[in-house]
């Protein structure tokens, strides 16, 4: 018998199919997003409800480079023509607002700043295109100059994730005022 792990906190998609959790398939809801096309979708559900999860298993579908082994065995990867059509051949914009926090207003918009500039940063060969005009490059290159409010903080955020693979204990990460 195989046992999986329960993802317990886990909205990676990725991180989900890579390290054997246990996967209830949702993929059918690329199928119905792409049969049932809207300019807009808006995805409401109470917190916990894998409003985040799904939109990683999106982002895993259509970004440029994408694993497709992720969908192997998933409904998803039945449907060969839509999977032909649309997977792996979009840029992805992802973010999420979960992370969002702060004791103030001002903390909080800092943090989603970096948020923002994290993600214009993995985008960055947009930067190199020949199709994106000088004028629109310029706000992106001006956020990923741009100094963050409580930039050591907010970089040690950033690099927590990176910790659990290269640190041999537990770090934590405290704000001091």
């Amino acid at each position: 018998m195989n046992n999986m792990k329960l993802p317990v906190g886990i909205d990676s998609f990725e991180k989900l199919r890579k390290e054997g959790f246990y996967y209830i398939d949702k993929t059918g809801l690329i199928r119905d997003l792409l049969n049932n096309w809207g300019e807009v979708n808006l995805f409401t559900r109470p917190r916990r409800f894998g409003k985040t999860l799904n939109m990683s298993m999106l982002k895993s579908f259509f970004e440029i480079g994408a694993d497709k082994t992720l969908f192997d065995g998933l409904l998803i990867s039945r449907e060969t023509a839509l999977c032909e059509a649309y997977m792996g051949k979009f840029p992805v914009i992802f973010i999420s607002l979960k992370g969002v926090d702060g004791l103030t207003f001002a903390d909080a918009y800092g943090m989603l700043r970096l948020l923002i500039r994290s993600e214009v940063s993995r985008m960055q060969a947009l930067l190199e295109s020949e199709r994106i005009s000088e004028g629109d490059k310029k706000p992106l290159e001006r956020i990923l100059r741009e100094q963050v409010p409580r930039v050591v903080y907010s970089c040690v955020m950033s690099l927590s994730p990176y910790r659990k693979t290269n640190m041999p204990r537990r770090v934590c990460a405290r704000r001091h005022k």
